[in-house]
């Protein structure tokens, strides 16, 4: 099969998707969620070894080829996997989750798997059917932004959310060539192992809200950062700081999550009303 370049397409190679599935460590009971199936080269080998997979393809040319290939314990889906049902997979039971996931939407596909796991977190308590991990493929700056700590050059919004739900950890780095067409860029294999959050927030969309607002302004200080999202929702930015048992004068880039934590929810959820 010929890549498409319309849908970011890179194929691994043969002993590469070897490496991606001991990686993602696959059991027979486990049911899967495959993000972009491609020619198949990760989906014909985790079918072997899984209870169930559904792979979800947006090329209808790849779907069309991999169909007749595939085992009775695989459904393909042709559809844009940000179009997919997936909160109505995971309340079937424990899911999860592998891809190769195209560059140019690899954190909004991210960002939707949080959001699946939050919500099922909060509609069932976190021991609940739902995500148990995700094991992705990302370009390797992605991959750095993912895994990226306080006070470092890739640490932001990214790193926050994810780390927030979820514990990070690089499994693979993967050169050009492990793909045919080569990318431009290295990529990297990296896995996020749902949980709950560390401290508990009394709105989520407004820590999410918060943060963004202050990356946008990552070196000014946290009394100028914080001060266009607190006016927003009717509070004064050092009064809030202050609550939170947070110097005005550090940076948003230096401050962990679970810091960011207490300044939400310092703020309180006035801000629902302008969101």
């Amino acid at each position: 099969m010929r890549a498409r370049k319309k849908y970011g397409q890179h194929f691994l190679e043969p002993a590469w998707a070897d490496k991606l599935l001991a990686a993602i460590d696959p059991h027979p009971d486990d049911r899967f969620l495959e993000i972009g199936a491609g020619p198949g080269a990760l989906t014909l080998r985790l079918a072997a070894r899984v209870r169930h997979l559904t792979a979800v393809e947006i090329d209808p040319a790849m779907v069309a080829s991999l169909a007749p290939k595939l085992p009775a314990n695989v459904d393909l889906v042709h559809r844009d996997f940000l179009d997919f049902d997936v909160a109505g997979l995971a309340a079937a039971g424990p899911l999860r989750v592998a891809g190769n996931l195209p560059y140019n939407v690899s954190s909004p596909i991210l960002f939707r798997l949080i959001d699946v796991h939050r919500a099922a977190a909060a509609a069932a308590g976190p021991s609940a059917a739902g995500l148990v991990d995700a094991t992705v493929m990302v370009q390797l700056e992605v991959a750095e932004r993912i895994e990226a700590a306080p006070a470092t050059r890739n640490y932001g919004v990214l790193a926050i959310l994810l780390q927030w739900h979820a514990d990070v950890r690089r499994l693979l780095t993967l050169p050009p060539g492990a793909f045919r067409p080569m990318p431009e860029v290295r990529s990297a294999v990296v896995r996020l192992t749902f949980r709950p959050p560390p401290v508990a927030i009394r709105d989520a969309a407004a820590f999410e809200a918060m943060v963004r607002s202050m990356f946008t302004q990552r070196r000014k200080t946290l009394a100028n950062a914080l001060r266009p999202f607190a006016e927003s929702v009717g509070h004064d930015a050092v009064t809030a700081l202050t609550s939170a048992g947070i110097d005005a004068r550090r940076r948003p880039e230096t401050l962990h999550p679970a810091e960011l934590a207490r300044l939400a929810n310092a703020l309180g959820t006035k801000h629902k009303a302008v969101l």
